[in-house]
């Protein structure tokens, strides 16, 4: 069966998902027009509204527009949203759960640059790569680098996960080669989980004061705004290092900025609130921070890392099979 199928997404984003490869794969898999991409269901243009129509098969990714009860009413023959990317809760709604619509994500696929990211970040803070090379660039000469970094390392040293998503499993899951303690702090994680994962379940302020380097990775909740406020970040060793590849709202801004304007924290930020911070913010210039612009995750041939993935998840569909990362409507409440 080769089900009909609509490509919906932001301006530009096809054309970085799906290489000829995966264009390919598309037609074989699909009866679809790759040219004809869906940025706007609401007030859709003939060619979309047409392709809506008959579309058994969404696939989408970044920007995808909202799947309303009004957009389902033109799209009778809907059955499946397959995203190429992570979170659905921007675009798949209330009205599609309610009309029995099966959606798979790539999550999973989105997840490895992410905790590619984090993990050099961790090995770099704990090398006190940063301040090093600042004070390398200032001082322009010989100097006692042994003396002045005496205690820096990665051996024997610990790091604190917040939060058991994809992300923060996955980050898990690389730091098992080094001679790292690892702490977890997941309230929906067991010790027993945690065990099994060879880490440490703790509580949040347990895991900032004995953590060197504390890696953020929970959910964007109500429930999670400023998880890491002012009482954690002065629970955190002198010299710690505080990372954050998940969502700027987790962290307080204003709490973060002082202690890492007074020199005695780090930073890896590359989610802030606001994701652009103004022009004067102090992040730019500290010598204690490596801010980027939302980077962490997938971006150039990444891209087509998701494209692959949610191809495979399009033939699980396509020959009757059930998704093998199914996104439900149960799970979305504690998930990203």
């Amino acid at each position: 069966m080769r089900p009909a199928l609509l490509l919906a997404m932001g301006p530009g984003i096809a054309e970085r998902l799906l290489g000829p490869p995966q264009r390919a794969r598309l037609a074989r898999l699909a009866r679809t027009d790759d040219r004809l991409v869906a940025h706007d269901l609401a007030a859709p243009e003939p060619a979309v509204a047409a392709a809506l129509a008959t579309a058994e098969v969404l696939l989408t990714c970044w920007g995808a527009p909202p799947l309303t009860a009004r957009v389902l009413a033109a799209a009778p023959r809907l059955r499946a949203v397959v995203h190429a990317a992570g979170s659905v809760k921007h675009h798949v709604t209330d009205a599609c759960w309610d009309r029995g619509l099966v959606v798979s994500s790539a999550a999973a696929a989105n997840a490895r640059p992410v905790a590619e990211y984090t993990l050099a970040a961790i090995l770099f803070a704990n090398k006190r790569v940063l301040p090093a090379a600042h004070r390398y660039r200032t001082l322009r000469t010989h100097h006692d680098w042994l003396r002045e970094l005496d205690g820096a390392g990665n051996h024997g040293r610990t790091v604190g996960i917040v939060g058991a998503s994809r992300i923060g499993r996955r980050v898990i899951e690389l730091l098992r080669p080094f001679a790292l303690r690892v702490l977890l702090h997941d309230p929906f994680v067991t010790a027993r989980e945690a065990a099994l994962w060879g880490v440490q379940k703790v509580a949040l302020a347990e895991l900032c004061a004995g953590s060197d380097v504390v890696s953020v990775h929970a959910p964007e909740l109500p429930a999670t705004r400023h998880l890491i406020g002012a009482r954690e970040l002065a629970l955190m060793p002198d010299g710690a290092t505080l990372v954050n590849t998940a969502r700027g709202s987790l962290v307080d801004g204003a709490a973060l900025l002082a202690e890492l304007s007074s020199g005695r924290l780090g930073a890896v930020l590359d989610v802030t609130e606001p994701e652009l911070p103004p022009a004067d913010s102090p992040l730019y210039d500290l010598p204690n921070v490596l801010l980027t612009p939302h980077v962490a995750g997938s971006l150039g041939t990444e891209l087509h890392r998701m494209a692959d993935h949610a191809l495979d998840e399009l033939e699980r569909y396509a020959s009757g099979r059930p998704f093998a990362d199914p996104v439900r409507r149960e799970g979305l409440g504690h998930s990203a």
